[in-house]
């Protein structure tokens, strides 16, 4: 994989490790120092009106503000320049997150609850807008996610470095999926802990068994079942920085015997295992590669095989936020749950176990936030403000979509339609806590 594979036109900063992913927007020419024109004061009502009316206060460049018509103001937004006005109503989806990042918009309150405020009125109001404003203000389609779309894509995020996710992260394995929090007071470490346990009593894991994983991050789940189930695992991985950290830590744990970093598509994977599991991938597939997904867990699991697929999700089919597909996660698209039964559809399997961690991952990225405020003078340092305000917002933001339900966590485990040696409870899955003690 090269090292310079990110897109380049939509970022103009300089990224001190030439990687090219530093989110660098320039302030555009615009006069701030006049007042503001009797249509731009309609204008921003009128946005207000068609968001769905949230307590959220406009002040503009000259210091006017401009009050919400139905309830007292819990947020104030400042808009630096008249041209940001203008692209935040043309385009709110993809404008706030830029005008935010290159400090044209201001937020006078918690960010995650003015997204979460904005997330609930405006879909409550999407219901009622014209047919052109709907049209206007859509998220676009995901960038493409084959072979070579899939390592650019990869690239642009998860390549950003190990010290920079080693900021905010668990300290205990790394890892960058909603943890599992049995106790509301439990830390990320030992939340994160619990997931790969819970993770593992799913599959019901046994000493012996071999596991194939689609999308390992920094192979902290595969690390696990070696080390506390003693299977043998081969790990599928297309991110160089992340398979360096996993490599490295399987051989400093004593583990390399048992775990096999693969660097290379999960489309490639071959053989048949007792186990496929899959952390946080299933959002970077792209529905057309459903099918073609679903065939390969089919010839991959052995006859009494069972398969773990844990992804975000929606309630109901809706594309990725324009900024968030565009500037963070390239080729996104979190499926419905529909979707997702369409995949172990066509492969003609039995789903034995839905469950939805919603909750779970909102808790988890306020860890991560908590993380990354503390340390947002380093993430400054490496890359830019715009950078770490950019990452601010998409942490803020998945707080709130998981709060406010326009985002789920499903965790879905099935096996092959014929396969009778089945648990007959889940008993098992509960029979003592899956939280570590003394972490």
């Amino acid at each position: 994989m090269t090292q310079n594979t990110a897109r380049k036109p939509e970022y103009s900063g300089s990224d001190p490790r030439g990687q090219g992913h530093v989110l660098t927007l320039p302030l555009e020419n615009s006069q701030t120092d006049r007042e503001p024109h009797s249509y731009e004061r309609w204008l921003v009502a009128k946005l207000m009106r068609m968001a769905g009316s949230p307590p959220v206060r406009f002040r503009l460049w000259n210091g006017e503000t401009i009050e919400p018509e139905q309830q007292p103001a819990r947020f104030t937004l400042s808009l630096a320049d008249p041209k940001a006005l203008y692209s935040l109503v043309a385009n709110p989806n993809l404008a706030f997150g830029d005008l935010y990042s290159a400090g044209r918009l201001e937020v006078d309150g918690d960010l995650p609850d003015l997204m979460e405020a904005m997330y609930r009125a405006v879909h409550a109001a999407r219901q009622k807008w014209p047919k052109w404003l709907d049209a206007l203000w859509r998220n676009h389609n995901p960038r493409p996610t084959g072979i070579s779309e899939a390592r650019e894509n990869i690239h642009h995020h998860y390549d950003l470095g190990n010290e920079f996710y080693r900021l905010w992260l668990d300290k205990a394995e790394m890892q960058y999926t909603c943890a599992y929090y049995e106790q509301a007071d439990n830390t990320l470490e030992q939340a994160q802990l619990a997931k790969l346990e819970h993770v593992c009593r799913k599959l019901r894991l046994k000493p012996g068994m071999t596991v194939v994983e689609a999308g390992c991050g920094w192979g902290g789940l595969a690390r696990y079942m070696a080390r506390n189930y003693g299977v043998t695992v081969h790990a599928y991985n297309i991110s160089r920085e992340q398979l360096a950290y996993a490599r490295a830590e399987a051989e400093r744990q004593g583990l390399d015997n048992l775990v096999t970093y693969v660097e290379d598509d999960y489309r490639n994977i071959e053989g048949q295992y007792d186990a496929f599991v899959s952390i946080g991938m299933l959002e970077h597939v792209g529905k057309d590669n459903y099918p073609a997904l679903s065939e390969l867990i089919k010839r991959s699991l052995k006859p009494d095989g069972i398969a773990l697929l844990h992804s975000i999700g929606r309630n109901r089919p809706m594309l990725m936020n324009a900024w968030i597909e565009k500037r963070i996660f390239p080729g996104a698209y979190p499926p419905s749950i529909g979707e997702f039964m369409e995949l172990c559809e066509h492969g003609d399997f039995s789903v034995l176990d839905v469950e939805n961690l919603r909750l779970h991952y909102a808790q988890t990225l306020s860890h991560w936030m908590d993380n990354f405020t503390a340390n947002q003078d380093k993430v400054t340092e490496m890359y830019d403000e715009h950078f770490t305000r950019a990452w601010r917002l998409y942490l803020a933001g998945s707080i709130a979509a998981f709060r406010a339900g326009s985002l789920q966590l499903f965790q879905v485990v099935f096996t092959h339609g014929d396969n009778n040696q089945l648990p007959r409870s889940r008993q098992d899955l509960y029979t003592f806590p899956a939280t570590p003690e003394g972490i």
